[in-house]
């Protein structure tokens, strides 16, 4: 008799917790793959939990939080509990390979009679607008270094370049080859077997489980039903909640209690674009991390001296060159102060999220992360001609030779042109040599590394640019080892962190103002109108295209 854990991973996962009262609500019910990660942690040692049992669905998971999930999932299956995963269909029309990668961690799967295994394969995706934008009169002015990167190829080319090419077919490899490793390994199959059979699907259910892909054929009742003459559970809990809930044993209170104070790990997050000012969460636009809060966070991690070690979570696609360099800063900062510092890469940590995290003492990130894209790019889209094709004029009087130089109105002149290439090659040669001074490889080896390339976690663990692979439960084991702590003997906390009360005080210092809420704005929504019309994204440390696996 006991609890039956329950995840719902058709909902999608949250990175970080909604960091203002209007994100918490668009959010609400969705749990953190730290939430989940935990519960399944704690769940593997406590004797009044009996198993669980996971919904899958959907494509809603990044190939690096499902290998996180799948790591907590081996770890609760090492106390014999039972994890059994169903689903309704792995993907009725497609994109049903990375949830089955998930379910196949699970020690028995279950699949509805009439679902398919839509396991097609990797497949990655990139979306040009120059034809559009020739035809609506805009002229894309666009520069980069080097020839990977390629976030201005959507505005500049009708299709792949030979680079952008190679790049793409090489990270839908990598994740090919995680992929079905991995479920070779849980399915006990031949890695060509498994190729077969995806290169065969979609399946139907009766085929898969004739080929030993799933266990069993039944519906969401039959799943339970035989849960519960097996485990003989007193109730169910979703795992977002039995993490949150409170002490319930004298040893949960025991543990839970402020004395005698336990060494603290601190986790800072940077999430989503990284840009100079606060953190901002806009409606339409996600989370956004400012240098001004992450670096006051850092700032008071360093001086706190309870904090034995540090955590810093990045999961970003990079952003602005001199806020991703303010960070970076406050990174070399802390670690001058004796104490580690451990970055762990989310789904994603590339050009500017890889140039906040390349200063750690230890980067971890999971094989299927995207990061890498050491390169630089910048450039606007002139639609002066596509506004006079429906009327609309613009003038503008001004002083100063290039007063005008990044207005929307006018393409760069030669001379302006010429300084936008050397404002290219100064930011390209400074990322270049701050990653090999940070990852201590020759300038030239990281050179060739970079040229604005995107690498997978395994490719980029094999070049070096990261240094073990696994997911935030490794990176705080492993900063509890270098700070000489007991892993379960710490306590965890996220910085910044205020309270509401502590949030409606004024600010008194410059700090203070950092990691107080930003003003909600709708930036996201204008940034997503920018997107729409084919205009850039803010900052010069941006990955490249984004990609998809279906």
């Amino acid at each position: 008799m006991g609890t039956l854990l329950e995840l719902d991973l058709t909902r999608g996962v949250l990175e970080t917790p909604p960091a203002s009262p209007v994100a918490a609500f668009r959010a609400r019910h969705l749990p953190t793959l730290r939430e989940l990660v935990g519960a399944l942690r704690k769940g593997a040692r406590d004797d009044g939990v009996v198993g669980v049992v996971a919904h899958i669905g959907g494509s809603r998971l990044s190939l690096a939080q499902v290998q996180e999930l799948r790591e907590a999932v081996a770890d609760f299956r090492t106390s014999g509990k039972a994890a059994v995963a169903w689903t309704e269909s792995f993907g009725e029309t497609g994109q049903g390979t990375v949830p089955y990668y998930l379910a196949t961690a699970f020690d028995e799967i279950w699949l509805q009679p009439s679902g398919d295994l839509a396991i097609t394969g990797v497949s990655v995706q990139a979306v040009f607008v120059r034809g559009a934008l020739d035809k609506a009169g805009v002229i894309p002015q666009f520069g980069k270094r080097r020839e990977y990167k390629t976030a201005a190829d959507t505005f500049t080319e009708r299709e792949m370049t030979a680079p952008a090419r190679e790049m793409a077919s090489r990270l839908a490899e990598s994740a090919y080859e995680q992929i079905v490793e991995g479920i070779a390994v849980r399915r006990r199959l031949d890695s060509a077997r498994v190729r077969e059979l995806v290169d065969g699907a979609p399946l139907p259910a009766q085929v898969g489980l004739d080929a030993g892909l799933v266990d069993r054929l039944g519906y969401r009742s039959d799943v339970y039903d035989e849960l519960e003459k097996e485990l003989r559970y007193d109730d169910r809990l979703l795992a977002e909640r039995y993490i949150r809930r409170g002490p319930r044993t004298l040893h949960e209170v025991r543990k839970n209690l402020p004395w005698p104070q336990k060494p603290l790990v601190a986790v800072v997050r940077v999430t989503g674009g990284i840009s100079v000012g606060r953190n901002s969460n806009s409606p339409m636009g996600g989370p956004g991390s400012g240098s001004d809060t992450v670096g006051a966070a850092l700032r008071a991690v360093a001086d706190n001296e309870r904090v034995k070690a540090v955590v810093l979570r990045v999961d970003s696609p990079g952003g602005s060159y001199v806020a991703s360099d303010a960070i970076r800063n406050e990174v070399l900062r802390l670690r001058s102060t004796g104490r580690p510092v451990i970055a762990s890469m989310g789904g994603v940590a590339a050009s500017g999220g890889y140039f906040v995290a390349m200063p750690a003492d230890v980067i971890v990130a999971q094989p299927g992360t995207i990061t890498g894209s050491i390169g630089v790019l910048t450039g606007k889209g002139v639609i002066r001609d596509a506004l006079g094709r429906i009327g609309i004029s613009r003038e503008a009087v001004s002083e100063g030779a290039n007063a005008q130089m990044y207005s929307a109105q006018e393409e760069f002149t030669d001379e302006q042109w010429a300084q936008l290439e050397e404002t290219l090659d100064r930011i390209y040669k400074d990322f270049v040599a701050k990653a090999a001074q940070d990852r201590g490889l020759p300038e030239d080896q990281l050179e060739s590394l970079a040229r604005g390339r995107v690498w997978t976690g395994a490719d980029a663990h094999s070049h070096k640019l990261i240094d073990e692979l696994g997911g935030f439960q490794h990176a705080l084991t492993l900063a509890c080892n270098r700070a000489g702590l007991d892993r379960d003997e710490i306590a965890v906390t996220s910085v910044p962190h205020r309270n509401l009360l502590s949030q409606l005080k004024a600010p008194t210092t410059t700090d203070d103002l950092a990691v107080s809420a930003a003003p909600l704005t709708l930036d996201g929504l204008t940034t997503g109108l920018y997107s729409a019309l084919g205009l850039p994204p803010a900052g010069v440390l941006r990955m490249p295209f984004s990609w998809e696996i279906s």
